[in-house]
């Protein structure tokens, strides 16, 4: 893996999670996917996630609403031993067109934003937490089936940010237990994650320092535009 071109992934990929909100593994995993297999790329950004995650609910941990969180964590583990398991069985050109269509889908949700109906019923949790985790299983991307849930669940902005963070912490945690325990994890995945360390802490802090600086609504169009262009790649 070329080095320099991991620090620059990992810089815009941190600066976008922390700016926006989203996109760290939507981001990172479709340029990744340009340089190595979808395997080695979901390894690689398994400890760099779990350092981002763990860095941002510092930052959001005092409006946690772990009541609202814990249906969706009941079942995400089991999501995540799929998401795996699959990753490790399923043929990578499937896996492959599958994270394209997961961005595609999500990027056009992000950009339309449909009006979605109201979810009352928390048992819907069950469910949006077990795709979440078979997601973070696969790709490191639990993010979009714990949005939908959040916007039909009327979270508030600020709740929105910290749940979110809670839920990938939890699942990222899990997938690299297992990672570590079937031995997925190389010299080069350990070395690579340390160079692309201090990129990762400098855009957490760019993206989290320079809102009062650039529009946030305009660079997420761009950011989900670009997203459509990358997951289309990765379908064809």
């Amino acid at each position: 893996m070329n080095p320099l071109l991991l620090v620059m992934i990992v810089f815009a990929a941190a600066f976008t999670q922390s700016f926006t909100g989203f996109g760290l593994s939507l981001v990172a995993m479709p340029l990744l996917t340009r340089m190595v297999s979808i395997r080695t790329a979901s390894a690689f950004l398994s400890p760099v996630a779990i350092t981002a995650q763990a860095l941002l609910l510092l930052r959001y941990r005092q409006t946690v609403n772990l009541r609202a969180i814990g249906p969706l964590l009941t079942t995400s583990w089991i999501g995540v031993w799929l998401g795996i398991v699959g990753l490790q069985h399923v043929h990578e050109g499937i896996v492959t067109a599958l994270l394209g269509i997961v961005i595609v889908g999500y990027a056009l949700y992000a950009l339309f934003t449909p009006r979605l109906p109201e979810i009352k019923d928390r048992r819907w949790a069950y469910l949006f937490g077990f795709l979440g985790g078979i997601l973070s299983g696969a790709y490191n991307a639990s993010g979009p089936p714990v949005v939908i849930y959040g916007t039909c669940r009327h979270w508030e902005p600020i709740e929105f940010k910290s749940n979110l963070q809670v839920f990938f912490l939890f699942n990222t945690f899990l997938v690299n237990v297992i990672r570590i325990l079937n031995r997925d994890y190389t010299a080069q995945t350990l070395q690579g994650y340390f160079i692309v360390l201090p990129a990762l802490v400098i855009g957490l802090l760019a993206g989290s320092s320079l809102d009062r600086w650039l529009n946030p609504t305009v660079f997420r169009k761009i950011v989900l535009w670009l997203l459509i262009a990358l997951g289309v790649q990765l379908i064809f």
